[in-house]
């Protein structure tokens, strides 16, 4: 899917009204390759600075009074890629869940994870789960990392979960609604983001949240993800409050 997105000038960061935030951004984190191509370093090195950039960026949105956070960390279809390329990412992700769990109550930060993570190794399995454990007793910021996850496969997966509710007689076909549906999606009890940020150029939605983002803001820059940076939060933030929301409807 093509969309034609919105583009403010990244000559200057533009003015945030930090009264009026959106309540959940998102993000498709994007660029890491081509950051460490430019460089003459592996794809690898540009995972790398990108896991701290997305570090700097979680804490940042925890601080201004971001309620949600979602990020495209690895797609269904990344498996595809080289081998090394895989490891070093899922590397990077112990690393952050390891970290996490010494720091989340500290933070009052929670995580939490959508897409299929039966296909992970049984020691990021468990470090997930102990994640969860413990932003089960927390209020604060909540992370959503994306996972193994594909947009469609999300709502295929919901569909069974629905298809297996009504042979149990637990739910029945003629009375779902899209609020009923919501709530077999991964994303259950979160609300749907109003802006979604794609550093590195491209204007697709790569089969990111296709459910949720039906009238989500949609703003792309050029700057890839490993130099994305609060100003540049900022200029997403302040075009997307540019805007005139009007949900299908007249003002």
């Amino acid at each position: 899917m093509r969309l034609a997105f919105w583009k403010k000038s990244d000559h200057t960061a533009g003015q945030v009204d930090f009264g009026r935030l959106p309540r959940h951004i998102a993000i498709i984190l994007d660029g890491n390759g081509r950051w460490a191509r430019r460089r003459g370093l592996p794809r690898t090195a540009g995972h790398k600075v990108g896991a701290e950039t997305f570090r700097t960026i979680a804490t940042y949105c925890r601080d201004i009074g971001i309620d949600y956070l979602t990020v495209y960390a690895f797609s269904t279809e990344n498996w595809k890629r080289p081998q090394d390329e895989v490891d070093t990412i899922m590397t990077l992700l112990k690393r952050y869940l390891l970290e996490a769990i010494e720091t989340m109550e500290r933070d009052n930060v929670r995580l939490n994870f959508m897409g299929d993570l039966t296909v992970l190794s049984r020691e990021l399995q468990e470090l997930a789960a102990q994640c969860n454990a413990i932003s089960a007793r927390l209020t604060g910021c909540q992370c959503n990392i994306c996972i193994n996850y594909g947009g469609r496969a999300e709502i295929v997966h919901a569909a069974r979960r629905f298809a297996e509710d009504c042979a149990a007689g637990i739910a029945k076909p003629e009375e779902l609604t899209e609020e009923h549906f919501d709530g077999y999606l991964y994303s259950a009890g979160i609300p749907s983001p109003e802006l979604l940020i794609r550093p590195g150029g491209e204007q697709r939605l790569s089969n990111f949240l296709l459910w949720q983002c039906a009238y989500t803001e949609f703003y792309s820059t050029e700057v890839l993800w490993p130099d994305f940076s609060k100003e540049d939060l900022h200029r997403a933030i302040a075009a997307y409050q540019g805007r005139d929301r009007r949900f299908g409807g007249v003002r």
